[in-house]
C-alpha cells in the first residue's frame, strides 16, 4: 500500500491575505465601538424632576385666558405660553363686526387665568355715562408703558419695572400688589389708588 501524498501547503500569499482581512474586520468593529462610545460621552444628560418625563421637563404650561365681548365664539380658551391677545382673539374666532378693535392692546402678553373683555363699539362710553365707577382708571393688568406714564410720580423706569412685574407674577390681583414692584411705598400706592383698577 502506498501512503497518500502530503497535502501542499498554502503559498504564503495567501495566508498573508486571509490574515489581513481579518485584521481589517477587526479594525473596522473597533472603529465603530469607539465612534458609538464617543457618542455616547458627548451626549447631553436630561435631569427630570421624579414623577416627570424629560418632554414635561421641556414643555412650560400652557394659559388659559377666558375671551368674552365682542369676538365670534365667547369662551374659555387653552393657550400656548408666551401667547398674546391677538392669540386669544384669533382661538375665539376673531373680532365681532362691532367689536372696539383700537381698544384691545393685540401685542400683549396674556397671563394664565386672565378674562380678556373685547368691547363693543361705544361700549366704553355708554359705562361712563352710566355712571361706571371703573370707567376712566388706567388699568394695571393691560396698561402698556405709555399710559402708565400719565399717572403722577410714575416715570419711563418705573413705569417698566410695573411691566415686568407684571410680567414676571402675573396679573395684578389687588391695588396692593403696586407695594411688590421696587419703587412704589405707601405714599405713593396712596396717591394712585383712586386712579388704577386691577
Amino acid at each position: 500500500m502506498t501512503a497518500d501524498p502530503e497535502p501542499e501547503p498554502a503559498p504564503t500569499s495567501r495566508r498573508l491575505g486571509l490574515g489581513a482581512a481579518v485584521i481589517l474586520v477587526i479594525a473596522a468593529l473597533a472603529v465603530t465601538v469607539a465612534i458609538g462610545i464617543f457618542r455616547g460621552a458627548a451626549a447631553p444628560i436630561e435631569q427630570v424632576a421624579s414623577g416627570g418625563s424629560a418632554t414635561d421637563a421641556a414643555t412650560p404650561a400652557p394659559l388659559y385666558a377666558h375671551v368674552s365681548g365682542a369676538v365670534v365664539s365667547p369662551g374659555l380658551y387653552v393657550l400656548d405660553a408666551g401667547a398674546r391677545v391677538v392669540d386669544a382673539v384669533a382661538a375665539a374666532g376673531g373680532f365681532a363686526r362691532d367689536a372696539d378693535q383700537a381698544a384691545v392692546n393685540l401685542a400683549r402678553p396674556v397671563t394664565d387665568g386672565e378674562q380678556l373683555h373685547v368691547p363693543r363699539a361705544g361700549e366704553a362710553s355708554a359705562a361712563a355715562a352710566a355712571g361706571d365707577s371703573s370707567a376712566g382708571l388706567i388699568d394695571l393688568n393691560a396698561a402698556d408703558a405709555v399710559t402708565l406714564e400719565t399717572l403722577p410720580r410714575v416715570g419711563p423706569a418705573l413705569a417698566q419695572r410695573i411691566i415686568e412685574w407684571r410680567d414676571a407674577n402675573g396679573r395684578f390681583t389687588a391695588i396692593e400688589d403696586l407695594l411688590a414692584v421696587p419703587g412704589i411705598g405707601d405714599k405713593m400706592l396712596d396717591s394712585l389708588r383712586d386712579l388704577v383698577r386691577v
